[in-house]
């Protein structure tokens, strides 16, 4: 892998810690205030941080298929679904802040699941499990460091957390789903990126 994809790939993940970092402020903060403001922004932001990951997992993959060829590209393609997951919501959440829909169907899309990220299944649950995979080989390679993996490892039980209280609790604002949003949100994972982003320029 080339020395400048590495370097862009590093400022792509700074650049996604921020956009998670401005999502949860656009998803908890905002939305309280001016929840149309907040649709918008979080819908924005989630999909730009879909986006500016994938270059992100490519390169992650690189310097880890050396530890394990064939678990690497596993979290590879796993993130490489959570992002496509995670662009699709955004664009969805997105197209609707934009052109809301009207009447009763607006009334019926905020009780459904999201068709294109139901309960989080990929930008929590395909996250999470492709997460775990590359802490896991972090912690086995010399090319980063050890303590960034423990970090992963935490990030990816905070994940699995929030997709599996999604999934069966439901009620967003339960203790054990609000304070895993708040330490996933505003500091697990915007500090993984970073870290990540740091060790990929230098």
């Amino acid at each position: 892998m080339s020395t400048s994809f590495e370097r862009f790939a590093g400022v792509c993940a700074i650049l996604t810690g921020l956009a998670g970092f401005c999502y949860s402020i656009a998803f908890i903060v905002v939305a309280r205030t001016d929840p149309e403001l907040g649709r918008l922004l979080s819908g924005l932001f989630l999909l730009v941080g879909g986006l500016l990951s994938s270059p992100v997992l490519v390169a992650l993959y690189h310097r880890l298929r050396e530890t394990d060829d064939a678990f690497a590209l596993w979290a590879m393609l796993l993130g490489i679904l959570g992002a496509a997951g995670s662009m699709m919501h955004g664009g969805y959440d997105l197209a609707n802040a934009i052109n809301p829909p009207a009447g009763l169907l607006t009334t019926m899309l905020a009780d459904l699941p999201s068709q294109a990220n139901p309960r989080g299944l990929f930008t929590f649950g395909l996250v999470g499990v492709a997460r775990f995979v590359i802490a896991s080989l972090i912690r086995r390679s010399e090319r980063f460091p050890h303590s960034l993996g423990v970090l992963g490892y935490v990030s990816t039980v905070l994940l699995l957390v929030l997709y599996l209280g999604r999934l069966i609790i439901l009620d967003p604002a339960n203790p054990v789903i609000v304070v895993a949003a708040l330490l996933e949100g505003f500091l697990i994972n915007p500090l993984w990126y970073l870290w990540i982003g740091l060790v990929l320029k230098r």
